[in-house]
């Protein structure tokens, strides 16, 4: 009889395969403020005076008496959309020797996507969930996480009542890293909405309801902050903060916003916020074995064009 050995030899499956690709839902950089497509890489856009807007000034006017007038100031801020890039080379013996699982350019591809909007995710917690950017920053005298002594959905409140009275908008959106997320769907003043109601676990769209907000995101990217080879540490790109803020849902003229993404789409092949994948073969390196390059590119400039729209809570839970 011939041995196991003998019948089967060990070969790469062709249906089956693991990669840790991740979800393009965990990232929120282009969920919570507009995309606006630009076709030059920098440029001004025009900024009216607020205050301009809000000051009592119409008379009673008698007759024969002109009527009360005034103006509004405009002036006038710039965007630079810088350039972020990644590649990944396919050598010629990959391309030749690959099994039938592999698909060097479409892995490559992907892989290449993933690197970019890591990095637009990165950015964007580093630009706008972070303390001095908004017109307030507060951590919690009782944090969230303390459910005995902590009251989130007054802090909310207040929050909202600060960016209406500085504004004249009411905040529709908050953004939450995922372990803010975690104690506030098992916050008892939360859960106690819902008790009579329903059984379900407290969802984000249950969360804008408590909070009478249009929408409440939840960033759940992760990214590996470890050298090449190094051991995995695996951590949250947001942690413990909120951001509650008033967004514009489309970019318009005359109307205020938090923030805007604008996303250079002037150069050849790039789409609607700023990203290109971009094919280079082998004759284009001349001295080294590389039959394919995979290079992704993305530009982008993330601005808080209304900080008085936005209030941050810094570290609102253990």
């Amino acid at each position: 009889m011939p041995l196991a050995s003998q019948v089967h030899v060990n070969a790469p499956l062709t249906n089956v395969s693991t990669a840790y690709v991740q979800d393009q839902n965990n990232f929120i950089a282009d969920k919570v403020f507009p995309v606006v497509p630009v076709l030059k890489k920098s440029d001004l856009y025009f900024v009216y005076n607020k205050n301009d807007y809000f000051r009592d000034e119409a008379q009673k006017r008698a007759a024969g008496t002109p009527s009360a007038g005034g103006d509004y100031d405009l002036t006038t801020a710039s965007y630079v959309c810088a350039r972020f890039s990644f590649h990944k080379d396919i050598t010629d013996e990959e391309m030749a020797n690959s099994d039938a699982a592999l698909n060097p350019e479409d892995d490559a591809a992907e892989y290449v996507t993933g690197k970019l909007l890591l990095k637009r995710e990165r950015e964007f917690v580093a630009t706008y969930m972070t303390t001095s950017v908004w017109g307030t920053d507060l951590t919690p005298s009782s944090l969230w996480s303390d459910y005995a002594a902590s009251d989130p959905i007054s802090d909310i409140e207040n929050g909202k009542t600060t960016i209406l009275q500085n504004t004249g908008y009411e905040a529709n959106t908050l953004v939450l890293s995922y372990d803010t997320f975690k104690a506030l769907k098992n916050h008892p003043l939360i859960v106690d909405r819902y008790k009579h109601t329903s059984a379900d676990s407290i969802t984000a769209d249950m969360l804008a309801a408590v909070f009478d907000v249009e929408r409440v995101l939840i960033s759940k990217g992760v990214y590996a902050s470890n050298e090449e080879g190094g051991t995995a540490a695996m951590a949250f790109i947001s942690t413990k903060d909120a951001l509650l803020c008033y967004v514009n849902r489309a970019p318009a003229l005359r109307k205020p916003s938090a923030g805007y993404n604008f996303a250079w789409t002037g150069l050849a092949g790039a789409g609607a916020y700023g990203n290109a994948i971009k094919r280079f073969t082998g004759d284009y390196f001349k001295s080294i074995a590389v039959e394919v390059r995979i290079e992704g590119e993305l530009y982008f400039d993330q601005k808080v064009v209304g900080s008085d729209l936005g209030y941050f809570f810094n570290n609102c839970v253990a």
